[in-house]
């Protein structure tokens, strides 16, 4: 997140509501039409690029996306992007948020694109009542790390949406646990997307960009495969640990913004529910596009 949008986030914080009674708390929450609880998925979102490329990904993505409208139509969609961070924790709340083009030196027809989905304001009211650690912001939008994903799952963009930021101050084991405080969202009709990817060295990886080399690191493999054990085996406390994988982690998390949209979604597993796995490649060195969903 730039400096400029960081700052005028965290000037938000002052103006947030104070936490609701718990009488209050039983009300606003009673204001959602109760569903069976929707499926929580995790998107490995890669380059930007995949908005405009036809590849096994985003044909994979548009299959997923064409389950859920057929079988699993959501009320709306709460995506928690690598690419907002902040201190504390902000859901966007504006009735139309703005597509975000966050990155630069790629070709002009991926800044054209716009992904016009209404916001979900009421939502957002909402669920800052029944989870006072959140607050509201009108000072983003919709950034690439969910409208690149969106393009492709909900090509009509006629869902609404809203982010949630990362609180990058807190620790790994606290995203675990914060993110279980959103299951009631499950149950009224929200699809919780996490976006990032589980590998992300993108150091490591331009060399291989450059040159449209594909092979993976020996070590982006073997970190891949340690979280797909524990995804298979559903240890997923585990994964907050990230370097109980050995050498491999590090260079697999050299930070923490595209690995922990991985914990909101494992947080809101529930311990019985199937998991499928979507996607799974390692590509250009350094980058895990493996993609998951629980429910």
């Amino acid at each position: 997140m730039e400096r400029r949008h960081l700052l005028k986030t965290l000037g938000v914080l002052s103006l947030a509501p104070a936490a609701m009674n718990l009488a209050s708390l039983h009300a606003t929450a009673s204001t959602f039409a109760k569903t069976a609880p929707m499926p929580v998925l995790f998107v490995g979102h890669g380059s930007p690029m995949n908005a405009l490329e036809d590849n096994a990904f985003t044909r994979q993505l548009r299959r997923v996306g064409e389950d859920l409208r057929r079988n699993r139509p959501p009320q709306a969609i709460l995506v928690v992007s690598a690419h907002w961070l902040t201190r504390g924790t902000f859901a966007t709340q504006n009735e139309r948020p703005k597509t975000i083009h966050d990155f630069g030196g790629f070709p002009q027809a991926l800044f054209d694109i716009q992904y016009p989905a209404p916001g979900a304001p009421a939502l957002v009211r909402d669920l800052i009542a029944q989870v006072p650690d959140v607050h509201g912001t009108d000072e983003w939008g919709l950034d690439h790390g969910t409208w690149t994903v969106l393009h492709h799952l909900f090509p009509a963009a006629d869902v609404p949406v809203f982010q949630l930021s990362i609180d990058a101050t807190k620790s790994l084991d606290w995203h675990f646990d914060f993110a279980k405080q959103l299951q009631f969202l499950r149950e009224r009709g929200v699809l919780i997307v996490g976006s990032g990817n589980v590998v992300h060295n993108l150091r490591q990886s331009m060399p291989r960009f450059m040159t449209n080399d594909a092979t993976p690191y020996d070590w982006a493999v073997e970190f891949d495969e340690w979280f797909k054990g524990h995804l298979v085996s559903g240890n997923y406390r585990a994964l907050a640990d990230y370097t109980k994988a050995g050498s491999s982690g590090p260079l697999a998390v050299p930070t923490l913004d595209h690995y922990l949209p991985t914990l909101y979604t494992l947080g809101l597993a529930g311990k019985n529910e199937p998991m499928q796995q979507l996607f799974e490649e390692v590509s250009f060195g350094g980058m895990s596009m493996r993609t998951f969903m629980v429910g």
